[in-house]
Order: C-alpha cells, then sequence, then structure tokens
C-alpha cells in the first residue's frame, strides 16, 4: 500500500503528464466550473459569509471548510439510536457561536439501500442528492453532512453527475419535475472536517483537560477510502500519514491517541454483511477492534466520526462478552468527547446513557461529576413528565410540531393552520431549526 507522500507524488505527476499511464488527474471541482460555464449546472459557491477554513486533502490539493451558516444534513441512525451525537455537534456550534439551520426539509440520502441491498440505481442515488444539494442552496445555507455513508455517498454522487452525462440529464429531468435546479456545492464537507477547522475555538473554551486519557481512533471507512483525494490531511498528524480528522481534535484536547494494528480495518458494519451476516459483524468488531484497542493501546475511549461505526462498536461488545470478551470499552464520537471536555451535560447533551458500554469511569477519569448530572437529568425527565417546556438547542419549528400533530390525527392536513404548542408535540432537543444560544 502507497504512503499519504507516495500517492501526492503520483498525483503530482500525473497532473503534470509526466508519467504513468497518461491519464490526467482531475479536480471534479475544475469540471464543474466548465459545466457551470455551459448551463449544465450550479455551483452552490462557500462565501464570505460561511467564514470558510482552508485545509489539505490527501492529493495536496486546497479544501475550504466553511464553519458558518450551515445547512445540516442529518443521519438517520444517529437520530434514531444515538441522539447525542448530532445534540453534541449542535451544542458546540452554539457555544461557538456559529449559525445554522436545522430544518424539516431534509430526506435520507438512500444510501443504506445501495451499499446494504442493492436496490437503488445510479440515476435515483443521484437524484436524491442533488434534490438535498437544491433545497441547502435555497435556504441560502452550506450542507454541512452528519453521516460518513451520506458523505462518501454525495462524493461518489457529485463525481458521477459531472463526469456521466447520461445520468446527469436524467437527474435534471427529474429534477425539473420538482422544479428544482441542478445544484452541486463547491465542497462536500463532513462535520468532522466542521471540527478540525474549529480546532482553536474549542480549544479555548475548554474546562476538563483529558491529558491522562488514551484513546484509540476508528477511521470511517466511507470518509476516506470513497473519493479518497477529498479526506482532509494535516502534517501535524500523523505526518500526514492518515486522516486528520478524527485524531486531530483529540490530540489538540490533550488526549494520547495510541496506535493498534487494525486501525485500518472495517469496523465490522459493512452494511451488507451486517443484515445477512451479523454474527460476522459483531465478530469482527469484537476481535478485530475492540480487543487489539485494548490489549495493545490500553484505551480509555473509543473514538470515532460516523453513525454505523459508533453503532457496530458500541452495541456489539454484548455477545463479546458472552464469550469472555469482557472489555466493556466505552465508544464516542469526536463531537460527543469535544463536547463533553467543553462542559456539556453528559446525559442531556451527550447523552451517554444510549450507549450500551459504560461511559462512567471514562468520565470520572475526564474529572466530570458524573453523579450529580444524572440526578439532575433525572430531575429532568420528571418535570418534563409533570409538564414542563423542554430545553432545546434552538426553537423548535413550527412546521414540525404540526406534522406530529397532523399524525397523531389531531390536526387535518388541508386545514393544519397555527402549529399546536403542548410539550408533547415539541420537537425533540436533537433535532429542527435555525441555531441559537443554548446550553
Amino acid at each position: 500500500m502507497l504512503s499519504a507522500n507516495e500517492i501526492r507524488k503520483v498525483v503530482a505527476e500525473r497532473t503534470a503528464h509526466q508519467k504513468g499511464t497518461g491519464k490526467r488527474v482531475v479536480d471534479v471541482r475544475e469540471e464543474m466550473e466548465r459545466l457551470e460555464e455551459r448551463g449544465e449546472l450550479v455551483i452552490h459557491r462557500i462565501r464570505p459569509e460561511n467564514r470558510p477554513v482552508e485545509a489539505s486533502t490527501l492529493f495536496g490539493w486546497t479544501k475550504r471548510i466553511p464553519t458558518d451558516r450551515l445547512w445540516h444534513h442529518k443521519s438517520c441512525g444517529q437520530c434514531g439510536n444515538i441522539p447525542g451525537y448530532p445534540s453534541s455537534l449542535l451544542w458546540l456550534m452554539n457555544e461557538t457561536g456559529r449559525s445554522y439551520l436545522n430544518e424539516p426539509h431534509q430526506t435520507s440520502c438512500t444510501a443504506w439501500n445501495y451499499h446494504g441491498t442493492a436496490t437503488s440505481n445510479p440515476v435515483a442515488l443521484a437524484a436524491v442528492a442533488a434534490r438535498n444539494f437544491h433545497r441547502a442552496y435555497e435556504t441560502g445555507h452550506f450542507p454541512l453532512i452528519h453521516c460518513g455513508t451520506s458523505f462518501g455517498d454525495y462524493k461518489e454522487m457529485r463525481k458521477l453527475l459531472v463526469e456521466n452525462t447520461e445520468v446527469r440529464h436524467k437527474v435534471r429531468e427529474v429534477l425539473r419535475k420538482m422544479d428544482r435546479d441542478l445544484v452541486l456545492p463547491e465542497e462536500i464537507v463532513h462535520y468532522s472536517e466542521w471540527v478540525h477547522a474549529m480546532t482553536p475555538e474549542i480549544l479555548a473554551r475548554q474546562r476538563y483537560p483529558v491529558k491522562g486519557i488514551i484513546a484509540t481512533v476508528h477511521e470511517p471507512c466511507h470518509y476516506y477510502k470513497m473519493v479518497p483525494e477529498d479526506a482532509v490531511y494535516d502534517d501535524a498528524i500523523y505526518a500526514g500519514q492518515r486522516p486528520a480528522v478524527p485524531s486531530g481534535i483529540l490530540m489538540a484536547l490533550g488526549a494520547t491517541v495510541a496506535d493498534y494494528s487494525t486501525w485500518y480495518d472495517c469496523c465490522g458494519f459493512g452494511f451488507r454483511h451486517i443484515l445477512s451476516e451479523r454474527e460476522f459483524s459483531r465478530s469482527f468488531a469484537n476481535l478485530r477492534k475492540i480487543r487489539p484497542m485494548v490489549e495493545e493501546a490500553h484505551a480509555d475511549v473509543a473514538i470515532t466520526s460516523d453513525t454505523g461505526c459508533v453503532t457496530t462498536l458500541d452495541k456489539s461488545q454484548w455477545i463479546g462478552k458472552a464469550h469472555g470478551l469482557s472489555y466493556l470499552l466505552p465508544v464516542l464520537a469526536d463531537v460527543q468527547f469535544a463536547a463533553l471536555a467543553l462542559g456539556a451535560h453528559p446525559y442531556k447533551i451527550a447523552q451517554v446513557h444510549w450507549h450500551s458500554s459504560s461511559t462512567e469511569g471514562l468520565l470520572t477519569k475526564m474529572g466530570i461529576d458524573w453523579r450529580t448530572a444524572k440526578e439532575e437529568f433525572q430531575e429532568y425527565l420528571r418535570a418534563l413528565k409533570a409538564g414542563a417546556t423542554p430545553e432545546l438547542l434552538h426553537p423548535a419549528h413550527g412546521e414540525i410540531e404540526t406534522f406530529f400533530a397532523v399524525n397523531k390525527g389531531q390536526v387535518l392536513p388541508e386545514a393544519s393552520g397555527p402549529a399546536p404548542t403542548s410539550a408533547s408535540a415539541s420537537a425533540p432537543a436533537a433535532v429542527p431549526a435555525v441555531g441559537g444560544p443554548a446550553k
């Protein structure tokens, strides 16, 4: 396998037509410019109000990371079973004074169908991606992708729409039926890249030192193995030989990022085989990832930056216990760890109680009084049950409240009128609306 430096050398040679196959390495963004000139698409450009930060990719190209005025492309799995994942990200944005739109008009990327069961097709996948790109464009916010699967899929779909004329024309026909245009973002941006770009501002707000914490990183396959030229690298992190995210924020906060022999391996999720060969996924997660993290690195926590990876590494450990592998290593997303280090509530914001492996030992080592926090959370739940107003990360969307009411049979669609205001109809803290200050 070529090192990152060797890859960059090959790219430079092929870009200059110096040797190799004679095929020029083309930056898809250059092709997008030509297609826009011909009127075949619109580029959603990063503007000064997005406050971009420049980073370097595997190929040595510059990637601009917008840090403000962002459109959250949420993850099905995060909102469904790891709610502390997106809520930690929104909390960090509130803490750093960033504005965002988290609204109800996003669809799933549908990449699970493609990777899991092969029930989708290129035109359908590309049309869904283009529909969401256009939705972000018309709101005036730049898309920020939460899920590694969506991120990898959207990178592939952008390339497909640029390079395949037939698919591009078919997708434009689909979009026209929805009164939408083909809009492609200047950059496909993963939330962990936002965290990387925001590192100085995150460090300025750090409350808990994490110097004694040993973390092992699982690098999500769909972040850097799919369209690898778009992943962010940094010479200060593993000498630029591995992706900069999520290792960079952990190192900056003061944690020790420990190496282990199987860092390159998949987490075990793999889409199709977690559906058809679930025991293989569970065994792989335990034997190829969790065991070396514990036995080789002596990790206090495993950190990753994708929905399926957190889920698989966290929720597969019980089967290891059944076979005498009683490791129970805490597994968190990078944003959860960062939010905790900044003082986010472990149960209201990071929502560690949704995780299968215990986090109390980690919280104690970080200096966080989790017992008091747990009592506060339990009291909060009792208050909610008694009818108190929920604490939200930002104002709830009236559209969301109306949607919930309609589906409960409370309001007819043709006469929905003003949104209901009861606590039972309010959006949960991890979901909707325009960002605002909240703790």
